[in-house]
């Protein structure tokens, strides 16, 4: 039996569990995501009224009344479904004029009816969202980005991941897969979805996305060898690393284009060596590995990790929030040219890449 929801709850976790979720008389289906908005409103569409027409109407809340919204909500079909669902799409302008008569409607709503408002902007602290939370469901349609919000939303993004690789792409996605998914595309949701439907077509017999599908199918050759680029500069490499660079920018690579991939790699080292030192200042007891871990490296590539670490060593690991900010400046200053951002980049890779004077233990 389906429960009914008096809560607040991410986009991904009502996608994973629609029937876990079902509101009463209100939903708010808020947030910026538009993908997010529109799966959550297909599911709701099946929970609710498995995909009866007759029982579900959508309206433009740009343009309609709050009273047109309510006759719809007491409208009944002879012929569909007992539940009525009524969803007003951009519902903002609605909200934002109708607000107390809204709260008001929520104090005696229409029996056997459902409201959904959704809306890009939904404050938690006004009346209203709280007179939602009580007597309805809040699905935020968002991605966080920062902070334990973004730990628990990425997440929870690599577990629909999984669940919509199954049901309905029908197939297995490993974890190690989606790890690698995540590290060579950009947190869209959109795009990491129409990736993993790529990829369960071009599973085999045993219907399974590994880390070796993904390696081979998802990003560009350009891709592919940035990631080869930063491996090289990390492990002490600076000729190959180099070599890397010149192939890029002669195959058409923008060096501008460049730094923000790199970056979003150093600034993991960056924050591994910043838990480290901490958790010695807090005389804690923790490994490279379990640093990088914290830090958001993915699962995959962590041995490797460690060991590029060890490579770089702590003094410069701690200087790489630094040469990251000071290349980026250089980067946007008004004369930068293509030739001046490649050698930002080669000085970029050259510290990155000299020995380590100091002990091993130094990392």
């Amino acid at each position: 039996m389906a429960k009914t929801a008096t809560t607040t709850v991410s986009a991904l976790q009502f996608l994973m569990a629609p029937s876990d979720h079902q509101p009463s008389v209100v939903c708010a289906v808020a947030g910026e995501n538009a993908f997010l908005r529109h799966e959550v409103r297909q599911a709701l569409a099946q929970a609710l009224t498995a995909n009866d027409p007759l029982a579900w109407e959508t309206l433009d809340g740009r343009v309609v009344a709050l009273r047109d919204v309510v006759d719809a909500l007491s409208e009944r079909s002879l012929f569909g479904a007992e539940r009525r669902v009524i969803v007003v799409e951009e519902a903002d302008a609605l909200v934002k004029n109708c607000r107390e008569k809204i709260e008001k409607y929520l104090e005696k709503p229409v029996r056997d009816a459902v409201l959904v408002l959704e809306v890009k902007s939904w404050p938690k602290g006004t009346r209203l969202a709280k007179a939602v939370a009580q007597c309805g469901l809040t699905i935020r349609c968002q991605a966080p980005q920062q902070g334990r919000e973004r730990t628990e939303f990425i997440r929870q993004l690599k577990d629909w991941l999984i669940h919509v690789a199954r049901d309905p792409l029908e197939v297995r996605l490993e974890r190690p897969a989606v790890d690698l998914l995540l590290d060579q595309l950009p947190t869209e949701v959109g795009i990491l979805y129409q990736e993993v439907a790529k990829l369960s077509l071009l599973v085999d017999d045993n219907r399974t996305i590994d880390a070796a599908l993904v390696r081979g199918n998802v990003g560009s050759w350009r891709a592919r060898k940035t990631w080869d680029m930063i491996d090289a500069a990390a492990e002490g490499r600076a000729a190959d690393a180099i070599d890397q660079l010149d192939r890029l920018i002669a195959a058409g690579e923008e060096p501008h284009a460049l730094l923000p991939q790199m970056a979003s790699t150093l600034r993991r080292f960056a924050a591994a060596a910043r838990a480290f030192e901490q958790a010695e200042r807090q005389r804690r007891s923790i490994s490279l590995r379990a640093a990088l871990q914290q830090a958001g490296m993915p699962a995959f590539k962590l041995g490797v990790a460690e060991k590029q670490l060890r490579q770089l060593g702590r003094p410069r690991a701690k200087q790489l929030y630094h040469w990251l900010l000071a290349a980026d400046l250089e980067l946007k200053g008004h004369n930068s040219t293509k030739e001046r951002a490649r050698r930002v980049l080669e000085t970029l890779i050259v510290r990155l890449a000299k020995q380590n004077a100091a002990s091993p233990a130094s990392a």
